[in-house]
């Protein structure tokens, strides 16, 4: 079914938030545990796709950023999958467009849905167990578990 999907998916123009940064898109495909730089990213080129998990910080030394990217790094293949693909944005001066549009203060974790609603904020780091048990919760989630249960 995942492949008959992904083969309608190169059929369908592409939005152009999408065309403005292919690349992130298909290195995610390739590979879900890279982690991305906000950049051009926009969070509807991921909509049914994956779950943004965003991770904001003031500067990139900023300890509470280092230590949620601790905590993610040490638990990487539990987030990938789960379909969630990892993006950071540490430069409050470029105004990327995950940070107009979630609006951080200042450090702030945010993961989306692939419906694009954002499920959860925040204010200090928290751990992939965590993350996991409240993505296992969404009904999305639990209908890929349990067609992944049906399907073999």
């Amino acid at each position: 079914m995942k492949s008959k999907l992904a083969a309608l998916m190169l059929l369908l123009p592409l939005p152009a938030a999408a065309q403005d940064a292919p690349d992130a898109l298909t290195a995610w495909e390739a590979d879900h545990t890279i982690v991305f730089e906000a950049g051009d990213i926009t969070l509807d080129q991921f909509k049914w796709l994956a779950r943004p998990l965003v991770v904001f910080g003031e500067s990139p030394n900023d300890p509470q950023f280092l230590a949620q990217m601790d905590l993610i790094n040490d638990r990487l293949d539990d987030l990938a999958e789960r379909d969630v693909i990892v993006i950071t944005d540490t430069d409050p001066a470029a105004r990327s467009a995950l940070r107009t549009r979630l609006r951080p203060r200042a450090f702030m974790l945010a993961l989306v849905g692939k419906d694009g609603q954002v499920k959860l904020r925040k204010p200090s780091p928290w751990d992939v167990r965590e993350l996991s048990r409240s993505i296992d919760k969404m009904p999305l989630r639990q209908q890929e578990i349990e067609d992944r249960r049906l399907g073999g």
